[in-house]
């Protein structure tokens, strides 16, 4: 008990933990085909939304939750704890199964999941190619990606926790359409999504094993984008990240905050590094700075009804 109480009062005192993507990539690259297996299952449970809403994870006190998902009459829903780093899922008629989250292959997962899940009577079948990823191994083959860091996984989860907190405080002073604070398991990332209430030009598509008609459905409406993502192999940077689509003309020039905040166009948006933030006085007043200046030049230069979209802080 003395232990696990250090460890909370610990983790309590460091809300802005360190993690740099190279030190946990093998975890990161495990954890995130794991959450698309749990996504997927979500996805094909759930009634369509508008812009893939149906399908994104929730922060949760103790790591990640798909929300409850219907299955005919009953309902369950499967939760990561990145505390005690097991996954749960939960039934509305109070069968309750429990994974250990450990080191084991994305095919060890797939399957362990989704054999406890028929033992209580929830069967179902996703699409095992993962989304967003270029030339993937489908799930039930995967036996490469198999690292499992507890303390890695923890900070992931606490800087996203944070990270929910801050990005709700922003969405609140929007008094237009606005997405919910989304953990996307395709592309592994916590975003929010601003609306300007017009049309947009139709989306390009091309993004790696993702339909083009749900790219252009999400991009059906103009917007001002923001979130943080952990970087990858080409990009091995966790970052906030901000954008707009279509992108206004003078987007790129427009001065930001912080000054640390720059516009990255390998990435196509402007980007704060995540270790650039956690060291100033205030993160949250860092970060907010980063996400209203971003959004306030997307707002200008698109010409957005700011007026009617904006509520005074």
């Amino acid at each position: 008990m003395t232990d696990t109480n250090t460890a909370v009062s610990s983790h309590a005192s460091e809300p802005w933990p360190q993690l740099e993507f190279t030190d946990w990539k093998d975890t990161c690259e495990t954890l995130h085909l794991w959450t698309q297996i749990v996504g997927k299952i979500r996805l094909v449970q759930t009634p369509w939304l508008n812009h893939s809403w149906h399908v994104p994870l929730y922060l949760t006190a103790r790591g990640l939750t798909t929300s409850p998902i219907p299955y005919g009459t009953r309902m369950f829903e499967i939760d990561f704890d990145f505390i005690d780093h097991q996954l749960h899922i939960h039934t509305h008629d109070g069968i309750t199964r429990t994974m250990a989250l450990r080191p084991m292959a994305v095919a060890e997962f797939y399957q362990e999941l989704l054999a406890t899940m028929s033992a209580i009577g929830l069967d179902v079948t996703i699409n095992t190619t993962p989304s967003e990823l270029v030339d993937p191994l489908p799930f039930d083959q995967d036996r490469v990606h198999a690292s499992y860091d507890a303390e890695y996984a923890n900070r992931f989860w606490r800087i996203l926790l944070q990270t929910d907190r801050v990005f709700k405080l922003f969405r609140s002073e929007f008094l237009g359409k606005s997405s919910p604070v989304h953990f996307f398991w395709g592309s592994f990332d916590l975003a929010v999504t601003r609306f300007s209430g017009r049309p947009a030009p139709e989306h390009p598509g091309g993004v790696p094993n993702l339909p083009d008609w749900v790219a252009r459905e999400a991009y059906s409406h103009e917007v001002s984008s923001c979130g943080l993502w952990p970087g990858n192999e080409q990009f091995p940077h966790l970052i906030f990240y901000a954008y707009a689509y279509p992108t206004p003309e003078g987007f790129s020039t427009a001065a930001v905050e912080p000054e640390a905040a720059y516009y990255s166009n390998e990435m196509g948006e402007f980007v704060l590094p995540y270790h650039e933030m956690r060291q100033t006085e205030s993160p949250d007043t860092t970060l907010l700075e980063f996400l209203r200046s971003t959004y306030e030049a997307a707002a200008k230069l698109g010409e957005w009804d700011r007026v009617a979209l904006e509520r005074a802080r």
